[in-house]
């Protein structure tokens, strides 16, 4: 009972936050987060078990004991680049994280007329997330996020704070199902007007299983995904197959965008250390996206 009511809370929350919502800005915290969760597909309400849950389910941070800290690197398109930082750690004797995004559009031209531009300015965009997850009872965990955002362009700048809902039903030891409802919250008026946040929810379920024999380990998960400001529904579908816990090649999919579809990457595992790269291509002649996570266990 206690974990049908959460999951429907889950979904009210999702609900009331989409009868306000309109047109949202802050774009960046729609960019993913960490290389190996890009590769599968963005599906990382699914996928993110490592300190990476604090952008897309505290929930998933739960199941984790060990301390680490990872780096991310992220070329976009179109001059965005941002970098994330992410800890895992033990507080209280609660599972938590820390996770910083930082993201940066430059050489915005500033014209009032045709021709040369006057001058140009950066955009800057930043969240600082904190969030934790903890057991319910042997087979479901919740979790609970808040970030600080800013954001600057131009001689303008405005702040806010925004939470994030999450829970994670195990139905074995290898099939679970999540649910997540992330960016509730507000901004202060930049210039004239407050900017809206990209508030999501996301549905999903995951399985993994091994081939023994082989040393190869899979994980797949499969992931709803509906920003509350627009009408479209994405799928984000990923797999992740892992030969002798120390290398790991990776492919997703994410349904009904414009310019993007397809996603791919690899990753190495070395005693504590790890590595993943992850390429998006971009269709409409937009680039390639390219991601680099290294993290460190403790």
């Amino acid at each position: 009972m206690k974990k049908a009511l959460l999951f429907t809370i889950l979904i009210l929350l999702a609900e009331v936050s989409a009868q306000s919502a309109g047109n949202a800005g802050l774009s960046f915290l729609k960019i993913g987060a960490g290389a190996r969760n890009i590769a599968l597909g963005d599906n990382g309400a699914v996928f993110a078990n490592d300190a990476s849950a604090v952008f897309y389910n505290p929930s998933n941070l739960a199941g984790g004991t060990s301390t680490e800290v990872s780096f991310t690197h992220n070329e976009w398109i179109q001059g965005v680049k941002t970098e994330m930082l992410a800890s895992r750690f033990a507080l209280f004797g609660l599972n938590m994280a820390l996770g910083l995004n930082s993201t940066r559009i430059g050489d915005i031209e500033v014209r009032e007329r045709p021709g040369a531009p006057l001058s140009t300015f950066t955009a800057d965009f930043m969240a600082i997330s904190l969030a934790t997850g903890f057991a319910i009872s042997d087979k479901f965990d919740a979790g609970f996020g808040m970030k600080y955002l800013y954001e600057g362009m131009f001689y303008e700048d405005a702040t806010g704070f925004a939470f994030d809902f999450s829970a994670k039903y195990k139905l074995s030891n290898d099939l679970f199902v999540t649910a997540a409802v992330r960016n509730i919250g507000s901004m202060n008026e930049l210039k004239a007007e407050a900017t809206k946040l990209p508030t999501d929810l996301r549905v999903g379920g995951g399985y993994n299983f091994a081939l023994t024999e082989s040393k190869i380990k899979f994980a797949t998960g499969l992931e709803l995904q509906k920003y509350l400001s627009t009408d479209d529904i994405h799928f984000n579908a990923g797999v992740e197959a892992i030969y002798d816990n120390l290398v790991a090649v990776r492919v997703g999919y994410q349904t009904l965008y414009e310019s993007k579809g397809i996603t791919g990457g690899v990753g190495i595992q070395w005693n504590k250390l790890m590595f993943d790269y992850a390429i998006s291509p971009f269709s409409q002649n937009l680039g390639m996206g390219h991601t680099f996570s290294v993290g460190i266990k403790f």
